[in-house]
């Protein structure tokens, strides 16, 4: 045990050490700042500001991780990057935090110390505590420009809030309106649709018997809160109901209060939910407001701030809590022999995600932004391709939330945040202007020498309004620079799909209303990361994966490349340990080659011209990295970073190390041409993997080899269109790498032991051929344990076949292994896969399988069937091979 922690204990140092290293080169080097003065294109990315109160999860390190793709890919592809970092000041959840320190340390609350001294806490804890996840992002490789670091609430942001606030007021795009919103009766303030969670929780279905005016008749109606029955002004029904028409136009009496409520046709009303009948209480719930402004219903707020019941009810309720307003209620309707009957029931409850107290649709003063004319221009920009989505199937969900959007509730009833620039007089009237110096000239241009008092609002704006003009306000907006000039439009924002709405759109909306462009070219929405079974991660469910500590246990490069390798379009990624350890072990033979280099002396001659390379090994491994290196461009281009990562891992993995370092070995410490192309090739991986590791790769590139200053300044690697590759050359080494997979596939089905030397026979061999062979013969012996390949001295008894291309050759199997054993063992093995291939066919052709399971569940049952079929075929071809006559 003691050895294991050691072993963990000196990778987390040496990590650490890489980290250090890397950090410190590129702070000196000032990699991450763009030059103003440059003449090259500019490359920007946004960085969603994360809450100033957040600690990096799982779901962050995979955002920032793809931006820092895209900021280390263009900077090495000779763009002038700005990937603009900063934090959220996070209204309610930074108030929360601090309050809740209050509470701790049994100070007095907010409330009785006042707004001024409590904003000072705020900004006390802003201070000591407020950088932690920018920190940790730094860690995570994150190259933002954190010199130009910004804060929602900073001065330069605040006085673009205010310009915006001002303009869109004067354009009447901003106004005060009553309206119902989702209220947070715990911390008394409205929030948006973003910060609700839907519970689906155990309840009744109350029915209670609503008399008919004038009539011995009731009308039933059911509901899963009784509470809200004291704020009904309507009834509704369906107008093709045949139950209920007769009623439609007359009159309910409401139990408990007597009030005199009509019944209503409204499509809302579904004859097959309930009773068919619904209770309209158009102050606390936003379907039946919209009934009832159809219907011009009276609109009766039964609720305080608190949540507690008002002065608008019957007296024996006021100041009650609604779950005791309900259990009385019941009980009166019970009384009243009104009580119909009870139903269990599940439904969905709202709840605020801060104060997990039930939200309450609640009718109140606040300020609205006209989302519905800022949205037109944000959806022509979309359908006119300015801002495309990837994938695009997210267009639809962007064009189904803007062709519906409501009223944009920007007013919050919190301290910590923007205060609205809005001056209440004592007349009536309401100034809104930039500073209180502008809305008392405003005053006394209305009022003259009257006696007047004004009062700030003391409302703060929604967090996503700051953050909506992120993309411009940060680049010094409203004033004019030429960081704006250089960067506004930005090219790629990179975000979750849960917040194209509430984010997305809004930057859309008010970048296009006050730059006149679309602050973005592309939107790359990325998935969720679950856990190993596909399940969402949850503090409940106890599966949440903390990136800090799985960088302490395998490094930032591990977790970092798994994350990149799992990204695949429009499929959430189902995160596991084991995958982790796999690409760790991926970087330790990075390290084991860069030894091996070193061992050999390996160096990069900078005089060798690379047309003069002979050796053809050396043309196919220059040939494969090339097309490698174009393939990841075009794949990081498209988003397709998973793509990406597997591509260059596959050529790392197993064209360099696997095959074109294991075929050097017999002649690499002779040849100099074969150790500059081994660094060559190596230096020219490392800027390859740079972009998704770049601690491992920084640290090998311009500590360990030397082979430049800094390795996130060099160039992304293309082909001179001067390098010719020989075909014959590359033609000799891929029928050799052919020639050696069919060998190893013998040995390994048939159970050659690998210390055993094989002679291989063949006879009427192609003289080309005979060549290759001829030119590797040191190579094939050490890389298959070859003795001699010999010309047709060979007896046809005992021997296996093997075939590539056109060529033909044969292996004497006695002496190397039990011929009657190994044949038997095939044919029981071929049956246990036969047998496993037909269960997974069993499931591909069952239909009720095919539509149920999920798509990646398909396509893992396809992907195992295509490998045991390989499988089998090879094993089939092996008996067949094998000659016992």
């Amino acid at each position: 045990m003691s050895d294991s922690k050691d072993k963990n204990r000196s990778s987390k140092n040496n990590n650490e050490n890489i980290e250090n290293y890397s950090n410190i080169l590129w702070n000196d080097n000032s990699i991450m700042s763009p030059k103003i003065d440059s003449d090259k294109e500019s490359f920007t990315i946004m960085m969603p500001p994360p809450n100033v109160t957040g600690s990096l999860h799982i779901g962050h390190a995979l955002n920032m991780t793809l931006q820092d793709v895209l900021t280390r890919f263009w900077r090495l592809n000779d763009k002038n990057v700005l990937w603009q970092p900063g934090t959220d000041h996070a209204g309610i959840a930074t108030q929360m935090v601090v309050e809740r320190q209050m509470a701790d340390k049994n100070e007095p609350g907010r409330r009785e110390i006042g707004r001024e001294k409590f904003l000072e806490k705020v900004w006390d804890w802003k201070k000591d505590s407020g950088g932690k996840i920018l920190n940790q992002l730094k860690r995570l490789g994150a190259s933002a420009d954190w010199s130009r670091e910004r804060f929602t609430l900073d001065e330069g942001l605040s006085e673009a809030v205010k310009e915006v606030f001002v303009s869109l007021f004067e354009e009447g795009l901003i106004y005060r309106d009553k309206r119902l919103v989702n209220w947070d009766t715990k911390l008394q303030t409205a929030i948006s649709d973003l910060e609700v969670i839907q519970r689906e929780v155990k309840g009744y279905y109350w029915h209670f018997k609503y008399p008919i005016l004038g009539s011995e008749d009731f009308i039933i109606i059911a509901t899963t809160r009784p509470e809200t029955m004291l704020g009904d002004t309507g009834i509704a029904v369906h107008p093709k109901d045949d139950r209920y028409k007769h009623l439609i136009g007359k009159k309910a009496v409401l139990p408990i209060v007597g009030r005199e409520i009509i019944v209503v046709g409204d499509n809302y009303a579904d004859p097959e939910k309930g009773t068919g009948a619904v209770k309209i209480t158009p102050a606390h719930d936003f379907n039946d407001f919209q009934v009832g402004k159809r219907h011009n219903l009276k609109v009766i707020n039964i609720l305080k701030e608190d949540g507690r019941l008002n002065n608008n009810v019957p007296e024996e309720y006021q100041g009650l809590s609604i779950f005791q307003a309900r259990e009385m209620i019941v009980k009166s309707i019970s009384d009243l022999g009104l009580l119909d009957k009870i139903e269990d029931t599940i439904h969905t409850v709202p709840y605020g995600d801060r104060s997990n107290t039930v939200i309450e649709p609640f009718l109140t003063d606040q300020w609205f932004v006209d989302a519905k004319k800022l949205a037109l221009p944000a959806i022509n920009a979309v359908k006119n391709k300015e801002t495309i989505f990837v994938p695009k199937s997210w267009e639809n969900t962007f064009f189904e939330w803007m062709n519906n959007i409501e009223p944009w509730c920007i007013s919050r009833q919190l301290w910590w945040g923007h205060r609205i620039p809005a001056w209440h007089s004592d007349k009536g009237d309401i100034f809104v202007a930039k500073s209180e110096k502008e809305a008392e000239g405003q005053a006394k241009d209305k009022y003259g020498e009257l006696p007047y008092i004004l009062k700030q609002d003391s409302d703060v704006l929604d967090t996503w309004f700051s953050s909506g003009l992120w993309p411009f306000s940060t680049l010094d907006w409203p004033k004019k620079s030429q960081y704006l000039d250089k960067h506004y439009p930005g090219n790629t924002l990179v975000t979750g799909f849960d917040i194209i709405f509430f984010w997305v759109a809004r930057m859309m909306m008010l970048g296009i209303h006050f730059m006149k462009k679309s602050p973005f070219k592309e939107v790359y929405v990325h998935a969720l990361v679950r856990d190993s079974d596909g399940n969402k991660m949850s503090k409940s469910k106890g599966n949440v994966v903390d990136p800090l500590n799985l960088m302490d246990k395998y490094g930032v490069d591990a977790i970092r490349f798994t994350l990149v390798a799992l990204a695949t379009q429009g499929r959430d990624i189902k995160l596991s340990e084991d995958r982790i350890v796999g690409y760790r072990n991926f970087f330790t033979k990075i390290n084991n080659v860069s030894r091996y280099l070193q061992l050999n002396n390996c160096l990069i001659d900078k005089s060798i011209d690379l047309n003069m390379v002979k050796m053809p090994i050396n043309h196919w491994i220059l040939n494969l990295f090339y097309t490698c290196s174009d393939n990841v461009k075009k794949d990081v281009l498209a988003y397709r970073f998973n793509e990406a990562a597997n591509k260059i891992y596959h050529f790392v993995w197993h064209n360099y190390c696997d095959w074109y370092i294991e075929f050097t070995k017999s002649f690499i410490s002779e040849s100099d041409e074969t150790k500059h192309i081994a660094s060559y090739i190596f230096s020219k991986i490392l800027i390859l993997l740079h972009s998704i590791a770049p601690f491992n790769t920084e640290y090998l590139y311009s500590n360990v080899h030397k082979y430049g200053k800094v390795l996130a300044l060099e160039k992304w690697p293309v082909k001179d269109k001067e390098l010719l590759i020989d075909k014959n050359k590359l033609d000799e080494v891929n029928w050799l790498v052919k020639l050696i997979t069919e060998i190893r596939s013998l040995r390994s089905i048939l159970n050659i032991p690998f210390k055993s030397l094989i002679n291989i026979y063949y006879k009427g061999l192609n003289n080309v051929y005979i060549i290759y062979i001829n030119n590797n013969l040191n190579t094939l012996k050490q890389m298959v344990r070859v003795s001699n390949f010999l010309k047709d001295d060979f007896n046809n008894k005992d021997v296996a076949q093997i075939i590539v291309d056109q060529a033909t050759f044969y292996v004497p199997l006695k002496g190397l292994i039990n011929i009657e054993v190994e044949y038997k063992r095939l044919n029981n093995d071929l049956k246990k896969l036969q047998n496993d291939i037909d269960k997974i066919n069993n499931k591909l052709n069952n239909k009720n399988f095919i539509e149920r399971a999920p798509k990646e569940v398909i396509e893992e049952q396809t992907d195992r069937k295509e490998k045991l079929v390989s499988l089998a075929d090879r094993m089939t071809i092996a008996l067949q091979k094998m000659t016992t006559e």
